[in-house]
């Protein structure tokens, strides 16, 4: 689904360049869930705007089901830490927004609107302005409007930083359960190793200057991640894995 080879993404800077993507090469399968994890300024948020097609890599190849990104695209959703929705109109109108501009007919999209809001939990509030919803439900909103429209691929940038830790439980559980029913391929980028873990099938740990792979664990733990299974032993054991990675990351010079 998405291939990652040899990426590199430099910016200039007065009398030299700063190397954000010192070669990245990453496969993900399709329906796959990725987190990425690392130290600020290890290229998290670049890779993932190369990815979206907002950022072009200074080198190396970027492939979506083999053909390369040049751009951001329909078979591409993001989602943002802001929650970017359109104050004016009410949940059903924003979930409905990307629908109306493809095109596609009134009936249509607000039946698919109105499955996706069910699916995420917001029916009782499908006419309601996001001025009246909760931080958490406005970002339920935003995994709505990104699913409506079909993407194959989410890309989901620190999504559940904004809201409290007990909400951030509660989106992350929302968001498997809708994974679950709705297959799509997922690149989700966190601070919280915790996050990482409970959520993928993989966690890439990124190293910095330059940004890198360090090091990909996989996540061998059964679906529906459940409270149980966050308070395993074996999550345990992944958990203090990836945050040793990401550590010694934290205390390269």
């Amino acid at each position: 689904m998405i291939s990652l080879r040899n990426v590199r993404k430099t910016f200039p800077v007065p009398s030299a360049e700063f190397v954000a993507l010192g070669g990245v090469d990453l496969e993900i399968g399709d329906n796959e869930f990725v987190t990425v994890v690392g130290p600020s300024g290890c290229g998290k948020t670049t890779l993932m705007n190369i990815l979206a097609g907002l950022e072009t890599p200074t080198s190396g190849q970027v492939l979506v089901d083999g053909a390369p990104v040049t751009g951001p695209g329909p078979d591409r959703g993001v989602i943002f830490q802001q929650y970017a929705l359109f104050p004016w109109l009410t949940v059903r109108k924003n979930v409905e927004f990307g629908l109306r501009e493809k095109g596609v007919p009134r009936a249509e999209r607000t039946r698919i609107a109105e499955h996706f809001i069910e699916l995420v939990g917001l029916e009782r509030f499908a006419d309601a302005l996001p001025k009246t919803l909760s931080g958490g439900m406005k970002q339920r909103v935003a995994i709505a409007r990104a699913y409506a429209v079909n993407p194959s691929i989410l890309l989901m940038d620190e999504p559940f930083g904004a809201v409290d830790a007990m909400t951030r439980v509660r989106l992350q559980e929302q968001l498997l359960a809708t994974w679950e029913q709705e297959k799509r391929t997922v690149l989700f980028i966190t601070h919280d190793v915790d996050e990482a873990v409970f959520l993928a099938n993989r966690v890439v740990v990124m190293a910095a200057r330059p940004g890198r792979i360090d090091r990909i664990v996989d996540v061998r733990l059964p679906y529906p991640r459940t409270e149980q299974v966050r308070l395993s032993p074996e999550f345990a054991a992944l958990r203090n894995r990836v945050w040793s990675a990401v550590h010694h990351q934290e205390l390269v010079p």
